[in-house]
């Protein structure tokens, strides 16, 4: 039997696509499945990213090394989410991410991986406490930048349904940080 032709994958850029948004609480603190008014009443942080580093979950293996072979196996442990931060290019004229994210700020990072397609799978739910934020001080031929670090409180929602168009879309939110 032959095996089917697979379908060449559609590559893209996260960069223009994906959707970064802060929402400061989910009423489905469950399932943290945010609806579609929660999403276009959270802010958009998307323009204002600079860098990314975090914003994954893993499973810490275990190690069961027997007697009867000369192979280390392992089986799957409990899962950890490693702390994870946000660099923004820094506003000249407003402090907006600045008040938003202080320290000791709990809130919800949503990340739209590919962009506000609704029904799609692809969108990530990290519950978060801001741990730190610091401006970058440089004298390099660069734009201002700050960092603001992230705490994953608890387990992290992966791959849930981005919610149905209503009467408007994440990408026009009035919230957007340009």
């Amino acid at each position: 039997m032959a095996l089917p032709v697979a379908k060449p994958v559609e590559k893209y850029s996260r960069r223009g696509v994906s959707v970064f948004l802060w929402l400061p609480t989910i009423a489905d603190a469950v399932t943290l499945k945010a609806t579609r008014t929660e999403l276009e009443g959270g802010t958009n942080l998307s323009a204002a990213i600079a860098g990314i580093s975090g914003f994954t979950l893993e499973n810490q293996s275990i190690e069961t090394p027997d007697m009867g072979d000369d192979f280390d196996s392992s089986i799957p442990g409990s899962d950890k989410a490693e702390d994870s931060s946000l660099t923004f290019y820094e506003d000249k004229v407003t402090d907006l991410i600045e008040e938003l994210l202080k320290k000791g700020t709990e809130g919800n990072v949503v990340i739209l991986r590919k962009g506000d397609i609704p029904a799609s799978k692809s969108m990530d739910v990290f519950p978060v406490r801001v741990g730190s934020q610091s401006p970058a001080y440089t004298t390099d031929n660069e734009a201002a930048k700050f960092e603001t670090k992230f705490t994953i409180t608890r387990r992290p929602q992966q791959g849930l349904a981005v919610p149905a168009v209503g009467a408007g879309t994440v990408n026009t939110a009035k919230k957007a940080v340009a």
